[in-house]
């Protein structure tokens, strides 16, 4: 198996204009705390915070696009969101594999996404199957 337990990924994404008008062009979520500066300001934030599922499709690309094998689905996540993003924050993604089961051809893995400054922003897990 390609996969071995204690195998680390690391990857900065970008929250980039283009993938935050991208969010809300798609979902149409524009609740003021993401697109109201003074909204999110008077709420006690530094500015617009970047809707949560953003990280979710950072996700989505890592598993997809990052690893070294394509033959992978998404069987489940759980993300936990610890503090804001902003636009233009430069996230810093580590994943480590936890478990890997060759009898259900499955592969566990715990997350975190930090901001620029160094803490966690985002941790979870996430399971993926290897197709056949």
């Amino acid at each position: 198996m390609i996969f071995k337990n204690g195998d680390s990924f690391d990857r900065k994404f970008l929250v980039t204009e283009t993938v935050y008008n991208g969010f809300i062009a798609t979902f149409k979520d524009t609740n003021p705390l993401h697109t109201d500066e003074a909204f999110a300001i008077a709420h006690g934030f530094e500015g617009r915070v970047m809707h949560g599922n953003i990280l979710n499709g950072f996700l989505s690309y890592f598993i997809g696009e990052c690893l070294p094998d394509k033959n992978v689905i998404i069987l489940s996540q759980e993300i936990q969101f610890k503090k804001p993003v902003y636009l233009h924050d430069e996230l810093l993604f580590n994943a480590q594999i936890t478990n890997v089961s060759e009898a259900v051809k499955a592969v566990e893995f715990k997350f975190t996404f930090k901001n620029p400054a160094g803490k966690v922003v985002s941790k979870g897990q996430i399971q993926i199957g290897l197709l056949a």
